[in-house]
């Protein structure tokens, strides 16, 4: 699925991988590797290599920082699109919606063909207390996040330095 992943990507993108297994190697073999950068911590998660390696005085001359599983399917996601509906929208933080193909998901990650961007659905009936208020909204399933610069100066100081994984 890496390779997927990296091909919606343009040349004007820099990737960064951080490698939880020590297999840096194994993807010598192509040539898109070859212009990333390695980073390679034996069973660590994103947000710890995140904490550590994306810093935001070093990551400031981006605007957007996707910090995404290696796992993702991208069949229907364009990073071009994307950033022009974030910048459009003026998402601060946001996460490209999932495949409706999943039963275990929230409404609020599932794509909706009706509509750019969603920050407001109708959850199943239990799930949520008050559709106003999180998890049914303002809410980002952290398995795709994507951060501005500006929030991601914000929310590197707040995330922990043990943390493994989160959802909020």
């Amino acid at each position: 699925m890496i390779k997927e992943a990296i091909s919606k990507f343009t040349k004007n993108w820099t990737v960064v991988f951080f490698h939880y297994d020590g297999r840096i190697n194994e993807w010598d073999e192509f040539e898109w590797a070859q212009e990333a950068i390695h980073i390679s911590a034996l069973k660590q998660t994103k947000w710890w290599f995140a904490k550590r390696f994306l810093h935001p005085d070093v990551v400031a001359p981006f605007e957007y920082i996707f910090i995404w599983d290696e796992d993702l399917g991208v069949e229907h996601f364009d990073a071009e699109e994307y950033i022009r509906l974030v910048k459009k929208h003026g998402l601060e933080i946001s996460q490209p919606a999932l495949e409706d193909n999943q039963a275990l998901t929230w409404e609020i990650t599932k794509r909706s063909g009706d509509s750019e961007v969603h920050k407001n659905v109708q959850e199943r009936p239990g799930w949520c207390q008050d559709p106003r208020l999180p998890p049914c909204a303002r809410f980002v399933e952290i398995m795709a996040p994507v951060f501005s610069i500006a929030a991601w100066r914000y929310v590197w100081h707040i995330i922990q330095n043990d943390l493994v994984h989160g959802w909020g």
